[in-house]
């Protein structure tokens, strides 16, 4: 009975998904779902790179947090346009809540959207949202490790970013064993290595951004 309940809920989902995907194509928006731990730097992230792009890409945000609207207003400040979503001790963001909030946003303005997860390894990768591109953060402190206790989300992303590599003199991380374990989870991964406080590795994660931003189409 469970997993038939769990069945129903996962195709329930990917139906809304789908449509969202629809209506994004439809308006010719580029959407990135951004996935980590609690305190990896997703809103950082989005931070640095609306900084690096805001004079090439309308930019919205679905920000996506179990509760409070901190990162939204950090990132409202930046004159982005931004829907908080409030998961009330969801683990995860699915697809009608996705629904809701781009009822909200001016889709004829936006050409790209970021869609920040709720901090979590686990539960959002079950869940599709109608995103074109997941992209998986992970950092430095957090230890290489990750992709041997996670492999599920490193093996289903499409770019690994590491974040805070200003932290390698306090650290001991192994780089080479980080990435032969992501690779050959995930061979078609690429991987990013950057400081979202230094804008070190900034450039290759722009330049990716641009390249998927070329592929989408513009609405007639």
């Amino acid at each position: 009975m469970e997993i038939k309940v769990l069945k129903d809920i996962l195709g329930a989902n990917e139906l809304i998904a789908a449509d969202n995907r629809k209506l994004l194509d439809t308006n010719g928006i580029l959407a990135i779902n951004i996935m980590s731990s609690p305190g990896a730097g997703k809103t950082s992230l989005i931070l640095k790179t609306i900084e690096q792009l805001k004079d090439k890409a309308r930019i919205a945000v679905i920000e996506g947090d179990i509760a409070s609207s901190i990162d939204a207003e950090r990132i409202e400040k930046e004159g982005v346009e931004v829907v908080q979503i409030n998961t009330g001790g969801g683990c995860h963001l699915e697809a009608n809540m996705i629904e809701k909030a781009l009822a909200g946003l001016p889709l004829k303005d936006i050409n790209l959207l970021f869609i920040e997860n709720v901090g979590n390894l686990i539960c959002p990768t079950g869940f599709a949202l109608g995103e074109h591109k997941k992209v998986m953060l992970s950092s430095l402190p957090e230890g290489d490790d990750k992709p041997h206790k996670y492999p599920t989300m490193f093996a289903q992303v499409d770019v690994v970013l590491l974040n805070k590599i200003d932290f390698e003199p306090l650290v001991d991380f192994n780089f080479q064993a980080f990435g032969e374990t992501v690779t050959g989870l995930n061979p078609e991964v690429k991987i990013f290595k950057i400081s979202c406080k230094t804008g070190a590795g900034f450039k290759d994660w722009v330049s990716w951004l641009e390249d998927e931003l070329a592929q989408i189409k513009a609405p007639k």
